[in-house]
């Protein structure tokens, strides 16, 4: 900055001259330069004050407004706020679809060493094994006399356990504390639940973490902590649940089975009321996985959805109830039935000779294979094809489960018109049973597709009409007669009109072919069959019953059918659902009398 000197020579000089004073002009340059001081001065202390206006202004024009918008806001709990590095240890309930609990959380103990502050190591090894006869003595006699600052013993333990290790004394053995998941119910609807095990580890919590099944098809869900402890509601009734298990595994011992599985699910909404597969396990002691072998020979393999099965005769109520749709057929059309019937260089055979000429009905009540083929025929291989995929046939379902997309069909590559042949009558496809009880319960549900849930209370999507109402109905006729007329008798329940298909289909063989004595039985079933509510299916791997007369049978009419009875006859009252007495049945359904009966015969 330039300053004006305060005595300038010129004026000086000139005021000399002129005998002026030059005093007077070094005291007026003063008086200028204080004046210019002061103005600058009293500039920036405006400006200060106008600055610190507009902050105060702002801090609480900020202030009202987060108060304007607090009082105008409904109260609310405050959330703790997690971070990544926290382990979340909580995790939500799961229950039945009346509230009981299938998985809970239970407060535990974990048992871990600081083994440099050991009194007495070798003790305390030796007592620990007493304790915990699964430890290796000699390895945790390696660890506590090494260099390791701590060792885990044990991640879960009991309060007896707990006691016992107490009253060891040594201060270097301490506990953490944890929850651990818990299934109440011990091997029940183990398959659904699929069982949890610890992820992230502290000595003070644990991660609880879903592994299989439902815990882990909703893991994130289960840890959020914001569902504030909102349990998980299944479509599970847990009573159903244990009857069915009970009676599948009494009807796999006595048919002799390898493995047996059954689902039963709401016609109109596809809630699965109860979904068993044998043999099972307790999700409390999850075993490990098989990791050679036949997947389905470890009890973690769920029938019910992972094993694809060819079916049999269940798939020819689908070819017959296409061509009820397509007004090709009527119940009451003949169709040529004479055997052997010849594909290209394959002959179709059926399990006994029927005749020349079948009603449409009557392929369905004796299971006709030849019958069965003549009318996919009818349908064509195209329209076939399609069918079937609106049915969900060829791809995985969409159940809340994490096996269920490991369950997706074999379908042929190609479609000749043998495949479209053997598709007919259940072989060359193979699908789940819950593919099976969906496709049952669409044909029970007036032909609109379902598509199976374990979740309760989901409102059901509008789906597509696969098939037309009357046609639907055509087709629940004629499975009403298999039961009263046909090739399941056995399954017939007084006052429940059991409608269904029985499916007896050989077993492929990892060689190429197929056995000769081993075979998948299924009853697919539909009850009421003049109201549909429930859909049941059964199916038993490698049944083999033995006869009075010494015979040896396998088929589903001797075999699954005899399982489905009973499981109506159990369930059924469970479910509120009574049976209906002989004058509330269809005219059509009441049985004869017996002396009608020898006269009509």
């Amino acid at each position: 900055m330039i300053r004006t000197p305060l005595r300038p020579l010129a004026r000086i000089l000139r005021a000399r001259e002129r005998g002026e004073n030059p005093d007077a002009i070094e005291a007026e340059n003063r008086a200028q330069r204080h004046a210019e001081i002061q103005d600058k001065a009293r500039g920036r202390a405006r400006s200060r004050l106008c600055f610190m206006a507009a902050g105060f202004v702002l801090a609480f024009g900020t202030v009202g407004f987060k108060m304007a918008v607090l009082a105008s806001s409904r109260p609310s709990e405050p959330r703790v706020q997690t971070t990544g590095a926290q382990i979340i240890s909580q995790r939500a309930d799961i229950t039945d679809r009346h509230g009981r609990v299938l998985a809970t959380n239970l407060l535990t103990y974990s048992l871990y060493a600081h083994p440099r502050q050991m009194i007495d190591p070798e003790a305390a090894a030796r007592k620990l094994a007493g304790i915990f006869p699964d430890l290796d003595l000699e390895r945790l006699r390696k660890d506590f006399s090494g260099k390791r600052s701590f060792v885990w013993i044990k991640k879960k333990i009991s309060p007896e356990q707990m006691q016992a290790v107490h009253d060891i004394g040594e201060p270097a053995l301490l506990f953490g504390p944890r929850e651990m998941r818990l299934y109440p119910n011990g091997k029940i609807a183990s398959h659904i639940l699929g069982g949890s095990t610890f992820g992230k580890e502290g000595v003070a919590s644990a991660e609880v973490i879903g592994v299989a099944g439902v815990e882990k098809a909703f893991d994130q869900w289960l840890r959020d902590p914001a569902n504030e402890g909102a349990p998980l509601t299944l479509s599970l009734d847990l009573t159903v649940q244990a009857a069915m298990e009970e009676v599948l595994s009494n009807g796999m011992s006595v048919m002799n089975a390898k493995g047996a599985t059954g689902i039963l699910m709401e016609v109109a909404t596809g809630e699965v009321v109860a979904m068993a597969s044998l043999p099972d396990f307790d999700p409390n002691e999850r075993p490990r996985p098989l990791l050679k072998g036949d997947p389905s020979d470890s009890p973690l393999f769920n029938r019910a959805v992972q094993g694809q099965y060819e079916l049999g005769s269940t798939f020819k109520i689908f070819p017959v109830a296409q061509a009820l749709d397509l007004r090709l057929v009527s119940p009451n059309t003949m169709i040529n039935s004479q055997t052997p019937m010849k594909i290209g260089k394959y002959l179709i055979n059926d399990f006994s000779n029927y005749g020349e000429r079948l009603s449409v009905t009557d392929v369905i009540v004796k299971s006709s294979n030849v019958g069965t083929v003549r009318i996919a025929q009818l349908v064509g291989v195209e329209r076939q094809r399609e069918f079937l995929k609106d049915l969900g046939l060829f791809e995985p379902t969409a159940i809340e489960i994490s096996e269920a997309s490991t369950g997706r069909p074999l379908v042929p590559q190609r479609w000749p018109a043998v495949t479209a042949a053997t598709v007919s009558f259940g072989h060359g496809l193979a699908t789940s049973p819950l593919h099976l009880a969906a496709a049952y319960a669409t044909i029970a549900n007036g032909g609109t597709r379902v598509r199976p849930t374990l979740i309760h209370g989901r409102k059901p999507r509008r789906d597509e009409q696969v098939l037309s109402a009357e046609a639907a109905r055509g087709a629940m006729a004629m499975l009403r007669q298999v039961v009263t007329r046909g090739t399941a008798r056995s399954a017939e329940v007084a006052g429940y009109e059991v409608a269904g298909k029985t499916g007896t289909a050989d077993k492929p063989s990892p060689n190429g072919g197929y056995y000769k004595s081993k075979v998948v039985a299924t009853f697919a079933s539909v009850f009421p069959a003049s109201d549909p509510k429930y859909v049941l299916v059964v199916t038993l791997d490698e049944p083999s019953v033995t006869g009075v007369s010494g015979a040896v049978s396998r088929t589903a009419g001797a075999t699954a059918t005899l399982v489905a009875a009973e499981l109506v006859r159990r369930v059924a009252p469970l479910m509120g659902l009574r049976p209906a007495t002989e004058s509330q049945l269809p005219m059509v359904e009441r049985p004869l009398p017996d002396r009608l009966k020898l006269v009509s015969n």
